[in-house]
């Protein structure tokens, strides 16, 4: 199996670009045409629908473009200074296993975030990436209040994967007032920036080359910015 490419793209990439571009490089890679691929870009400000998106989690539908997405989950923001990570990987040669692939992915994360000493853990029946929030009121109920800063969404096409996660490192966040995030509302969002860490996107880039060895067992090979 050939190294996946390693792809940073230096501008924001408008969603339906990105959605053709994973459209093709997925084909490309089931058809074996070319190599497995991580990308890593930002969009500017939009709203993605999953496939369990509800309606009334929508709440200010004109505030930004919104995009059906065909990926799991339910409704997300992305902006700049969030970082999205698209995976595209040959689950054929790896795994075939969904579950296996999503927990993966988590662990990328989260050992990624550990990297800048941010304590992000998992939550039963709740995909993505959590931090507790010990500096905040407790919820009604007298439980801890905990933040989400990694949203994770995935489409398997033939044992291919596309799309992937985002982790927010500067995004504004006041842009998720828009939206119900993942059909959560118990719940707030954070980021990096937020959590008191001046970490830039080139520094979470560096963590995540890193990590993506320890958990997917393959070194990545860079290639040029797009």
């Amino acid at each position: 199996m050939s190294k996946p490419d390693w792809l940073i793209s230096d501008r924001t990439v408008p969603y339906e670009e990105a959605l053709a571009t994973m459209e093709a490089r997925v084909a490309d890679i089931r058809a074996g045409r070319a190599p497995e691929l991580v990308w890593l870009l930002e969009h500017p400000p939009l709203y993605t629908a999953g496939t369990s998106s509800r309606e009334t989690d929508l709440l200010q539908p004109a505030r930004f473009p919104v995009h059906v997405a065909g990926r799991g989950g339910q409704y997300t923001y992305h902006g700049p200074g969030q970082r999205v990570a698209y995976v595209m990987l040959d689950l054929r040669r790896r795994r075939q296993d969904v579950r296996r692939f999503v927990s993966d992915l988590e662990e990328w994360t989260i050992r990624t975030l550990g990297r800048f000493n941010v304590a992000a853990e998992r939550r039963a029946g709740r995909v993505g990436v959590w931090v507790g929030r010990p500096d905040k009121q407790p919820l009604p109920d007298g439980s801890p209040r905990e933040d989400k800063i990694a949203a994770i969404g995935v489409r398997i096409r033939h044992w291919v994967s596309f799309h992937g996660i985002s982790i927010n490192v500067e995004p504004d966040l006041s842009h998720y007032e828009g939206i119900v995030p993942c059909g959560i509302a118990d719940h707030g969002v954070t980021s990096l920036v937020d959590l008191g860490l001046p970490v830039t996107l080139a520094d979470l880039d560096v963590a995540l080359a890193e990590t993506f060895v320890e958990v997917f067992g393959r070194d990545v090979r860079p290639s040029a910015a797009a």
